[in-house]
């Protein structure tokens, strides 16, 4: 086990505490998330979509492995915050092959996963984790694992139903030992707060638009929210916009706006 993993794991807990927030911008290589932790963020958390375009591949667990793997090591060794790889669906339905995949990311020094249900059955995600938290166990490690349930997210149920089938999966999700609860596109204030009262784990939502704001969200009892794949897309659509108008006008003072200083990158690289 990586003498950096215990640490971090436990620093990572320490910031899904009841009363605080944790405000996560999602990175996608070594370089976006030094520049998001030389803003403040106090972990750092990919995003699967963003890591997957950088190298070329579709989101949805074809980017292969041992690139993702390669990724996570740059990243870890570039910041001084925990690490949370969105691990997608474990890249495999035999729950022991997730748990043996997931070590390798501990042995990277990564604090936390985040590991969805799609559109499999609960019961498959439940085992993932037991496995998981079992294989980690023998490792005389830790993880924090944060169970992402797809239910609004994909529409697994009609809507008027969903509250009630997240916290059946949330409920099964703790038995099997999950350390944190994911909802994306969660944001009715009075669901959130049903949630947050009937879940024991930390929830963390997902930032869409006409999301609550943190401070409001915080109240709500939410303990963590993610930016997904956002930073991700507004960095690709804005260089699209300023390459468009470049190659369509030949302008080039859009691309400077807010453009970040090489040097100013290559001083937040040097002491990786």
């Amino acid at each position: 086990m990586s003498a950096k993993t215990g640490a971090s794991t436990a620093v990572f807990r320490d910031l899904h505490a009841p009363g605080g927030i944790l405000v996560l911008p999602n990175a996608w290589d070594a370089g976006s998330a030094a520049l998001i932790e030389s803003c403040g963020a106090r972990a750092i958390a990919t995003t699967s979509a963003a890591v997957a375009w950088s190298h070329g591949y579709p989101d949805g667990q074809h980017l292969p492995l041992d690139v993702l793997l390669q990724t996570v090591s740059e990243i870890v060794r570039i910041v001084n915050v925990p690490v949370s790889v969105d691990f997608e669906a474990g890249f495999s339905n035999a729950p022991a092959e997730v748990a043996a995949k997931v070590l390798k990311l501990v042995d990277l020094g990564v604090a936390g996963i985040n590991l969805e249900d799609g559109n499999d059955p609960p019961d498959l995600l439940a085992a993932k984790i037991e496995a998981i938290k079992n294989a980690v166990s023998r490792a005389n490690a830790d993880i924090f694992v944060n169970a992402r349930t797809d239910v609004l997210l994909r529409s697994l149920v009609p809507r008027e139903k969903s509250t009630e089938e997240i916290l059946a999966r949330a409920e099964r999700y703790t038995r099997a030992g999950a350390d944190g609860l994911f909802v994306p596109l969660l944001s009715e204030p009075d669901t959130i707060v049903w949630i947050t009262r009937e879940v024991s784990l930390p929830v963390n939502v997902m930032a869409i638009p006409k999301l609550a704001a943190v401070p409001d969200l915080r109240g709500l009892g939410v303990r963590r929210v993610s930016a997904g794949g956002a930073v991700g897309r507004f960095a690709l659509a804005s260089a699209q916009a300023v390459v468009e108008r470049f190659l369509r006008d030949g302008e080039s003072d859009a691309m400077f706006a807010y453009s970040s200083k090489p040097k100013e990158m290559n001083a937040l690289l040097k002491r990786g």
